[in-house]
């Protein structure tokens, strides 16, 4: 069986987060809290963005992090995967490419990837980074309110998506969706308003493949 390199075609860029969005942050460090110091936390008290560490007994969110690093994996290694996540990224991938944008801890780097490849997410690029709107997408899919923000300024040509959670709030300029029906939804509708492949997604198709 004789395989093409040339590269399929990919329409548009969905720059997708991971914690709050692909993974479940709050329900994975919750089940382990509860389980460790006999607590009974539930994700729906996390209504806002700071201050974690002031629903269990950390002083600060630099002793919350050393928590979750410590053990034989950090917490970023067993988070549960939204409902139907994965099943709307393998759809999404047949016509565009997957971009993970996530900020991270130079130690959770290692435990997202081994995440990522257990959960086979069907991603092209993979980017950790602080500053997001250095990846150019023609989608973004974001929950963190000041990444949300600095999209919305800086990304003006691209479709901002706010995945609704209670540590966010509406942003002029940004679209709202409660689920991953309503994303894939949302990027159907921005393929369909130009027939031709974006310039962003074009200049980027099949830069990471092996050339003969």
């Amino acid at each position: 069986m004789e395989l093409s390199h040339s590269p399929p075609s990919e329409r548009l860029r969905l720059g997708i987060d991971l914690d709050g969005v692909v993974a479940d942050f709050n329900v994975g460090w919750m089940e382990r809290y509860n389980s460790e110091f006999g607590t009974d936390l539930h994700h729906t008290q996390v209504v806002m963005w700071d201050g974690l560490q002031r629903l269990t007994h950390f002083e600060s969110m630099d002793d919350f992090w050393q928590w979750a690093r410590s053990g034989p994996a950090s917490i970023f290694r067993h988070l549960p995967v939204f409902d139907g996540a994965i099943e709307a990224m393998a759809e999404l991938a047949r016509e565009h490419r997957i971009v993970i944008v996530s900020s991270k801890f130079d130690w959770a780097i290692s435990d997202t990837l081994a995440w990522m490849a257990e959960h086979r997410l069907p991603a092209r690029e993979i980017h950790f980074v602080w500053d997001k709107t250095s990846v150019p997408c023609d989608v973004y899919l974001e929950d963190a309110p000041a990444n949300l923000d600095a999209l919305v300024a800086t990304r003006p040509e691209a479709l901002v998506c706010r995945m609704v959670r209670p540590w966010n709030r509406p942003l002029p300029g940004a679209l709202d969706v409660t689920n991953w029906d309503e994303f894939r939804e949302a990027v159907a509708e921005r393929a369909a308003t130009g027939a031709e492949r974006t310039p962003t997604a074009a200049r980027q198709v099949g830069e990471d493949l092996p050339r003969a």
